[in-house]
């Protein structure tokens, strides 16, 4: 699939997985909101935008390291709800959104969650391209894990992601900056419009920025999941021929979902 494809692959797939994806995703979101309060406070980051104050620059920097970590361990753990769906919805099988939770790694994406929120804070720490460079070559690492069964999904997603020139790796940060500037438009956008139509300053309001974003990265973080996990399938149908070999496992009377398990 191009680019284009891959994303309305993921809206698919979000809108058929909407009710748990979503409530996932904004419970994670409301959390993360929650726990960047303290931090926006002490840099003096106030709504709709949350740039950086006047000699609060240190800690504004703080301020948006921790959240690139926080977006990294929240779309991890979204990928596999997101992963589980997309099983399912690629070989055209009709599972109740209760079941997937049964196809849910959780000690192993919990792991990862943490492992890749850490990295990617620290990352994003050390300047915004370091971060780049582990979204792109670890954003598939739940998919890995739960539609692969990789004994090493962390390694398996940077094996997908360089393949044919990068192009997973590429097509992560293009979605993940796609995403980035509708979040923006929306969450700066909804604070700065009930700003203008309440005549209320932004920083009165102190609940309506959090609740702008929240909302944003509701729908954000659970399409970046989407993302990861159709990616995935992708690339595995372009290098490693996966599509043939659900076709022959299911000639032969076998189980299709486990000619997605990956033998190294």
């Amino acid at each position: 699939m191009t680019l284009g494809e891959l994303l309305d692959a993921a809206m698919a797939l979000l809108r058929r997985r909407a009710v748990i994806l979503l409530l996932a995703s904004a419970v994670l979101a409301a959390a993360e909101q929650w726990a960047l309060a303290p931090l926006r406070a002490a840099a003096f980051a106030g709504p709709p935008c949350y740039g950086p104050a006047e000699d609060h620059l240190r800690a504004w920097w703080v301020l948006v390291a921790t959240g690139f970590g926080t977006e990294t361990a929240i779309v991890t753990l979204l990928g596999s709800l997101a992963s589980a769906a997309a099983v399912p919805a690629l070989l055209g099988r009709d599972v109740p959104d209760r079941q997937l939770w049964q196809r849910v790694r959780p000690v192993g994406t919990v792991l990862f969650a943490i492992l890749l929120g850490v990295l990617g804070g620290v990352a994003a720490f050390l300047g915004f391209v370091p971060w780049l460079i582990v979204f792109g070559l670890f954003g598939l690492t739940t998919p890995a894990l739960h539609i692969d069964r990789a004994a090493v999904p962390i390694g398996r997603s940077a094996v997908l992601a360089v393949r044919s020139g990068f192009r997973g790796f590429w097509i992560l940060l293009a979605a993940y900056l796609t995403w980035f500037a509708v979040r923006f438009a929306l969450g700066a956008g909804w604070t700065g419009l009930a700003s203008f139509v309440t005549g209320a300053e932004p920083q009165r309001v102190w609940w309506l920025g959090p609740l702008a974003w929240g909302l944003a990265n509701t729908v954000a973080y659970a399409a970046l999941a989407c993302v990861s996990a159709v990616l995935l399938l992708d690339i595995r149908v372009r290098t490693e021929a996966l599509d043939i070999a659900i076709r022959r496992t299911r000639s032969r009377g076998g189980d299709e979902a486990a000619a997605l398990v990956h033998a190294p």
